[in-house]
């Protein structure tokens, strides 16, 4: 089960109202993981998550970050893709983030 993350207004609109925290955390991990493929993404999920995450929940949602302009897909060979955040992306985790800490009460 995936929620949907903070309305869009809450968080000055730079937020796409429509990602779900799957879609925000797999975001934040590439993000982190500038450059990397696709399977160093998805084994940073896995451990994130204690769990598998299927190639079918992994790469569709990744396509969704792409089209969205949040993420960019660069070719390394035939069959392996890099992922990079673009500035939009970063933009949304910067103001997803200070969402979450005004959440916070502190």
């Amino acid at each position: 089960m995936c929620m949907s993350m903070a309305p869009q207004e809450a968080i000055d609109g730079a937020v796409p109202d429509d990602l779900t925290a799957f879609q925000t955390h797999l975001l934040a991990v590439v993000a982190d993981m500038e450059g990397k493929h696709g399977l160093a993404i998805k084994q940073e999920m896995e451990e994130e998550y204690g769990q598998e995450v299927y190639h079918g929940r992994l790469y569709p949602n990744l396509d969704t970050l792409c089209d969205k302009g949040l993420v960019g897909k660069g070719v390394i060979d035939r069959r392996t893709n890099s992922y990079t955040i673009t500035t939009k992306g970063q933009r949304v985790l910067v103001d997803y983030v200070a969402w979450l800490e005004s959440r916070s009460g502190d």
